[in-house]
Order: C-alpha cells, then sequence, then structure tokens
C-alpha cells in the first residue's frame, strides 16, 4: 500500500446516470482506472459534498481479481479569499471590480463630508475673529478678505467634487446591482465544502478496471408537467418532468431516470389498536323523529384523491418509472428545467359543457385515450389552442389506454343564467311535507354573421339523492321542459342542447322533496 505522504492526483468521476425521486436522486459514476498489483489508495472526484455517506457504493469490473477493501468520503474545507480567485469568470470579476470601486467611493464621499465640515467651521471661527475685531476697533480688510475668499473658493471645490463623488458612486452602485443581478441568473457561488471519494483496492495485477459508484444526494427533485396542443380534432400531449437540483455539481449529458419512490417513506404497516364499539338504545324522541341533513359530496372516480399544488408525485400508489429519451443536461442552479420525457398524437373528441350551478361559463372539454405508453401522473397542463396559449389546466392521474380529459377553457359567446323557485307544502292525510324545486335555465348563443351551424351544448344539474326511506325524491318529467336524455346514479341530469347562430333556449327542471312526519331538519 502506498505511504506516500504526497497528496494522491484526484481522477475524474463524471455523473452518468441519475435516478430523480420525489426529494432526492440517486446518481451513479462511472470512471476507468488503471490499477498496479498490490494494494493501493486512489482519489476520485471531485464529487458533491451532500452525498449521503451510508449510501456509498463502488463497483469493480476487469478480467482479472480486484476487491475494494474501503470506500469513504473525505471533504475538505476550502473558503474563499476576500478577492477575486484565479479561475472567477469576466463577469465574477467585473463584479468584484465594481465593489471595490464603490467602496472607494464611499470612503471618498465621507472624507469630503469631513472636510466640507471642517471648512464650515473655519468659515464660522473667521466669521466670529472679524466681528470682534471690528468691535474691538481692529481694521484687517485686506487680511479678512484674503482669509474669506481663500475658505469659500476650498469649500467651493470640495462641494464639486463632493457632488461628482456622490454622482459616480450612484452610477457605480446601478452598475454593481445589474452586475450582481446577472451572476445571480447566470452563474452560482462556487461551493467551499468539496468532497472526494477515496478507494482502496486490491488488484492481483497490475491492468484496467471500470469503476461504478453511486450514492443518494439531496436537494434534488422533480415533477410531471404537461403540454396539450389542441389543431383541430388532433390533440398533441407532451410529457414533461421538471428537474430541480442543488447538489453542488452539474449534470452533464446523464442518462435521467424519473421515479416516484420513496425511498424516505416507511417500509412497515402501522400497528393496529383496539376500537370498541358499543350498542345504546335510543330514547322515546328519537324513535318519533328521523334527523336528516343535506350534505355536499364531491364525486370522485376510484384512485388517489388529488391535492392543491401537488405537494408529491400522484402515483395511484404503485412506483412509476419514466426515462428520458436522451442524455440531459440540469445544471445545480435550483432552478426549473423542462425535460421532455414523451409525446402522443391522436384524435380527440369535444363537446361544449357547462354546469350551471358552478359556473355560467360553457367550457370546451377535449377528452381522449392515454396513448403515451405510461400512466400519466397528476401535474399542470399548458394548454395551446389555435390562438395560442389560452391557459393552464391541471391532469389527475391516468393509467395506460384510461380517458384523459381536458378543459380548454370557456365560450366568450356563450352565456347561462340559473334561476331557482321553491315551494312547501304539507298533505293533509298523510302529513308529508313535499318540497317542489324548479330549476329554469336560459342559454343563449351571440355568433359571428359568417357562423352557419349548430352547436350541441352538454348541460348538467343535480338533483339530490337521498340515503334514507323516510325521504323520497322524484324527477317530475311531466314538468321538466325538455325532459332530461339521462340521470346517473349521483343524481347528475343531462340535456344536450342544442343552439343555432344567435339562438336562446330554456331549460326547466321539477323535481320532488317528500319526506313524511316524522323527519326533521329539512
Amino acid at each position: 500500500m502506498s505511504t506516500s505522504s504526497e497528496p494522491l492526483a484526484p481522477i475524474p468521476l463524471p455523473v452518468t446516470a441519475v435516478t430523480c425521486t420525489e426529494d432526492r436522486a440517486h446518481v451513479e459514476r462511472t470512471a476507468t482506472l488503471e490499477l498496479r498489483a498490490g494494494t493501493q489508495r486512489l482519489r476520485l472526484g471531485p464529487v458533491s459534498a451532500l452525498a449521503v455517506d451510508r449510501t456509498l457504493h463502488a463497483e469493480l469490473t476487469a478480467d482479472f481479481p480486484v476487491t475494494v477493501l474501503d470506500t469513504r468520503i473525505v471533504r475538505a474545507w476550502t473558503p474563499r479569499g476576500p478577492g477575486p480567485a484565479a479561475d472567477d469568470s469576466p463577469l465574477r470579476r467585473r463584479a468584484a471590480a465594481l465593489q471595490e470601486e464603490r467602496l472607494e467611493l464611499e470612503q471618498r464621499r465621507d472624507r469630503l463630508r469631513a472636510r466640507g465640515d471642517a471648512l464650515g467651521r473655519l468659515a464660522a471661527d473667521l466669521l466670529r475673529e472679524i466681528g470682534e475685531g471690528a468691535g474691538f476697533g481692529e481694521t484687517e480688510r485686506d487680511r479678512w478678505s484674503r482669509e474669506l475668499d481663500r475658505v469659500d473658493r476650498e469649500r467651493e471645490t470640495r462641494a464639486e467634487e463632493l457632488r461628482e463623488a456622490e454622482a459616480r458612486l450612484t452610477a457605480v452602485s446601478g452598475e454593481t446591482a445589474e452586475a450582481e443581478q446577472a451572476l445571480a441568473l447566470a452563474e452560482t457561488e462556487p461551493a467551499e465544502l468539496v468532497g472526494h471519494v477515496e478507494l482502496t483496492v486490491e488488484a492481483s495485477v497490475a491492468g484496467r478496471a471500470g469503476l461504478r459508484l453511486s450514492h443518494l444526494t439531496p436537494c434534488a427533485l422533480w415533477r410531471p408537467a404537461y403540454r396539450a396542443v389542441l389543431d383541430g380534432d388532433d390533440l398533441t400531449l407532451a410529457t414533461e418532468a421538471i428537474v430541480w437540483q442543488r447538489t453542488g455539481e452539474d449534470w452533464s449529458g446523464v442518462r435521467l431516470t424519473l421515479s416516484t419512490a420513496r425511498s424516505s417513506a416507511a417500509t412497515e404497516p402501522p400497528r393496529l389498536g383496539e376500537d370498541r364499539l358499543t350498542l345504546q338504545d335510543r330514547t322515546a324522541e328519537e324513535r318519533r323523529t328521523v334527523r336528516v341533513d343535506l350534505r355536499e359530496e364531491e364525486i370522485a372516480e376510484l384512485g388517489p384523491v388529488p391535492v392543491q399544488g401537488l405537494p408529491g408525485v400522484d402515483d395511484g400508489g404503485e412506483v412509476r418509472v419514466l426515462h428520458a429519451p436522451a442524455p440531459v443536461s440540469v445544471p445545480a442552479d435550483g432552478r426549473a428545467h423542462r425535460i421532455p420525457v414523451s409525446s402522443f398524437t391522436t384524435t380527440a373528441r369535444s363537446e361544449y359543457a357547462c354546469a350551471p350551478e358552478l359556473s355560467p361559463l360553457v367550457t370546451q372539454v377535449v377528452r381522449c385515450d392515454n396513448r403515451s405508453g405510461h400512466a400519466l401522473l397528476a401535474g399542470p397542463v399548458d394548454l395551446v389552442r389555435g390562438s395560442g396559449f389560452v391557459g393552464r389546466g391541471t391532469l389527475d392521474f391516468t393509467a395506460p389506454g384510461a380517458p384523459v380529459e381536458l378543459a380548454f377553457g370557456s365560450r366568450d359567446d356563450h352565456r347561462v343564467v340559473r334561476e331557482t323557485e321553491e315551494t312547501r307544502d304539507t298533505t293533509g292525510l298523510t302529513q308529508r311535507t313535499v318540497l317542489t324545486r324548479t330549476v329554469r335555465l336560459h342559454l343563449s348563443r351571440f355568433s359571428a354573421p359568417d357562423e352557419r351551424d349548430d352547436r350541441v351544448v352538454a348541460v348538467r344539474e343535480r338533483i339530490p339523492v337521498s340515503e334514507v326511506s323516510a325521504v323520497e325524491v322524484r324527477l317530475r318529467e311531466d314538468a321538466c321542459s325538455p325532459a332530461p336524455a339521462a340521470v346517473d346514479p349521483d343524481g347528475i341530469a343531462r340535456w344536450d342542447v342544442p343552439l343555432p347562430p344567435g339562438g336562446r333556449r330554456t331549460v326547466t327542471l321539477v323535481y320532488e322533496i317528500s319526506a313524511s312526519s316524522k323527519v326533521s331538519g329539512l
């Protein structure tokens, strides 16, 4: 084993592959080593100082027996000096020169102000001396005039120098701010803590060996994003990955893999505690009455409930893995970088839909099947139509081959006005309470003179659904105009209303809610 006290020359160990997870990254590095027979210690790097030591794993491949005896990360603290370094860029040198010039100008301004104050005090002392001398009958007009003129000239000179210094200081301060802003956008501060990998190996003979080293590192994450372009009946949906990383080293030309695995999540299920259920007899008052409440429920399909802001990656409960089709480069600047993942074009089905209870707008809804070959994770979608960028929407988790639904914004030439009317009555014999609700929807279309075709608008209105036998909900189809085309089990009534250019239509929905005399809270 080498016992020389001289520092080992580091062998480059570039990043060749990265697997980015929800809140960290698994980094792989490769290098070719020239080994000599026996035991030797090699210094590789530099590597990110944020690398997790316990996840460091090294693997050697060679045509002869070779063994990895020890692998560790050694970090060195090299604080930057007050002046510019030899490897600084011209922009960083320019910013340092401006800061130095600003410091000198501030010191000069302070000296000129102090000089001006001293000259002001000197002029005041001279005027006081003139007043006192005149009081005693002294007449030294020539000397007094020369002294006053000299002080005034000096004050004017210093005042002009102070104005020039302040003007230059203002200009330098502006240039310094611009240089620092450009520096913040273009470059990052060099890392003061640098890590190297010390690898101890034992080889039977001298030769060449391939090294594969991997480790975890924090300060790296990714989130899915999409771009949907609607061109007539064709929809192009591109899947992208937004990657952020500030690990201290750039990823240049790496194979990028995107995973939804959560390595920080616990692998053991939580312990279950006892949950005791007890029965209690109802009181006489509870037997005589049935308490009901009206509640709002969001209708959702199977799968995880989407969350606002996308704090994590929604993968449907199963680990998903995506691959970038080409090598990518992600600088360690902490900014968002969009990486293309996949794209497909398919024929889309488009309809104009509205839910007047929620919004008076008519929205263009586009539907197609997921033909990307992988699951579409929940994420934001940039919507592009023939006129350009029209807004941003949200895509829910979609399995391969499942239908995709996107809303491409509202139509400005459609309006919907909703009116409701409610009556309450009690029958004489059964003492049942009957609540009759009438909903009128007025649809209108403002069209251009050259439009000739009808446009079908899918209108949806909600009907309450009862979960108790004491309360009944009945749709009065004889009073509806027109009757709904369909009513699903969730109580959503649908009409397909054709609107000609400049046309108006009114849809009337009538339903009854009847409850027995024992029901309260309706």
